[in-house]
């Protein structure tokens, strides 16, 4: 093995329900605007040719349950409420049944965006990095294995900041679900195990701020919690 001149940051990796090992976590890739009523409340039109994808850094992750600051250069910190899909074999060019059979498990997440940033470099057609991949950026709960869940049908995805519910929706509401969303990104990335999709938000985003706590869950999954503190 060839030595390095210093140590990386390495990705956390997501325990899952029934395992001793946890799950390794590879890329993250995000669905844009998968919910109509969040699109509306975002003023922009669905895109219903096909899906678009953003990214986010797997060592920007952070499990259920942290404590993080408040981030920099925003005023408009968001939460975003995501179902998350775990790819447990690999797949390129898929069809609807080897999307189905690759998924491994499914679990809650979150999508932390700064959106003034985000609205700022998409009115200038600029891509959206500085909005959507920051530090603690992600947040995911235990994973829980298809065998043991399902699939998404009409599952309630909902969140709530300090106790009051801000996101009320079902799986029912995804313009582009879990086998077309695979079977679309397999034609663009051979994707193998360890990456992870995050499907979309519900309409009801908003702002959170230093004292706040984020608690999000879809039905029969793990919840996933976050803690903002003060800037540092």
């Amino acid at each position: 093995m060839t030595e390095t001149l210093f140590q990386l940051p390495q990705p956390p990796a997501i325990p899952v329900l029934g395992e001793a090992a946890a799950y390794p976590l590879g890329r993250i890739f995000c669905v844009g605007r998968n919910y109509a009523a969040h699109a509306a409340e975002m003023g922009v039109e669905v895109d219903r040719e096909a899906p678009f994808y953003f990214t986010k850094s797997a060592v920007n992750a952070v499990l259920a349950g942290a404590t993080v600051p408040y981030p920099p250069g925003t005023v408009n910190f968001h939460y975003e409420m995501e179902l998350a899909v775990a790819l447990g074999a690999p797949l390129f060019q898929a069809t609807a049944e080897q999307a189905r059979t690759a998924v491994y498990a499914y679990g809650c997440a979150l999508d932390m965006t700064r959106r003034d940033l985000q609205i700022r470099e998409r009115k200038k057609q600029r891509p959206w990095d500085l909005g959507k991949d920051l530090e603690n950026g992600a947040v995911f709960a235990a994973l829980t294995r298809t065998a043991d869940w399902g699939v998404p049908r009409t599952q309630r995805i909902h969140l709530a900041v300090n106790g009051e519910v801000k996101q009320d929706a079902t799986l029912a509401e995804l313009i582009w679900s879990v086998e077309e969303i695979l079977c679309h990104l397999s034609g663009f990335y051979h994707l193998r195990p360890g990456d992870v999709i995050l499907t979309g938000t519900p309409a009801g985003v908003g702002p959170v701020i230093a004292g706040d706590r984020i608690r999000g869950q879809v039905d029969g999954l793990e919840p996933v919690m976050l803690a903002l503190t003060a800037p540092e």
